[in-house]
């Protein structure tokens, strides 16, 4: 039998091991690139809804600082909200639904000039950079005093439902019931005439003198109506805005 030499085995093992390294690592040719690390995304926390301060809520003959013969200055104030790091004010005209916007203001307050003898609503919207989240405050109102004024007209009426553009159902006997809400600068007693149509809401109201803040009323099925309430004080009155709703099927 013949044998196989020791140093034929050795040189067949460095020959394998020569023939293995040779078909990977580094000598391959073959370049790994390492994975880089992900950026971690940051999270801006949404700014919280802002406390306001003056002008006071439901203040009557709110002064102001005198502008001209029509117009007065009035500072709005707020308590800084958490996260927040800018602000929007927005005052309505209650009687006219003008509004008065004023963006990105970075501190806590703002002095605006507007129209003496007007009743006004103001609320703060919150803001903060890195995220489109805001938050709104509530609203409060004031009445603007205006020169020689003894006697002011009730603030407009919030219509609380139906909401604009909403829907409600029609009850068995016919019916739906309207509720608002209704404040006057003076602390006088108040009373509603309520509109509703199916064409623009400045129709004739359909009561008149009601002493409560709401009401129920006849209404088709399936039909669009248009609402507003006029408040009366016994010498001035003021009507709400005009909402939309539509009734169920």
């Amino acid at each position: 039998m013949r044998r196989i030499s020791h140093y034929s085995t050795y040189t067949f093992l460095v020959l394998a091991l020569m023939l293995s390294c040779s078909s990977g690592g580094d000598g391959d040719g073959i370049s790994v690139t390492p994975t880089p690390t992900p950026t971690p995304t940051v999270t801006v926390p949404a700014p919280s809804s802002a406390t306001l301060s003056l002008p006071e809520n439901n203040k009557v003959c709110e002064t102001g600082t005198n502008a001209s013969a029509t117009q007065s200055t009035i500072l709005f104030q707020w308590v800084a909200a958490a996260n927040a790091t800018a602000y929007d004010l927005r005052i309505t005209n209650s009687d006219t639904q003008g509004v008065t916007l004023i963006n990105n203001i970075e501190g806590t307050q703002r002095e605006v000039t507007l129209e003496k003898g007007m009743p006004y609503a103001w609320q703060i919207t919150s803001k903060a950079t890195g995220t489109n989240e805001t938050a709104q405050s509530t609203a409060w109102k004031f009445y603007l005093a205006g020169d020689g004024v003894e006697n002011y007209a009730p603030f407009p009426a919030d219509l609380l439902s139906p909401a604009s553009g909403g829907t409600v159902s029609v009850s068995e006997s016919g019916k739906i019931s309207l509720s608002w809400s209704g404040e006057d600068p003076d602390g006088d007693a108040l009373t509603y005439s309520i509109y509703m149509d199916h064409t623009d809401g400045l129709q004739e109201p359909i009561a008149t003198n009601v002493s409560e803040t709401s009401l129920e009323v006849d209404a088709d099925k399936d039909s669009v109506y248009y609402w507003r309430v006029k408040s009366s004080d016994g010498e001035n009155s003021a009507f709400s805005q005009i909402y939309a709703f539509r009734t169920g099927a």
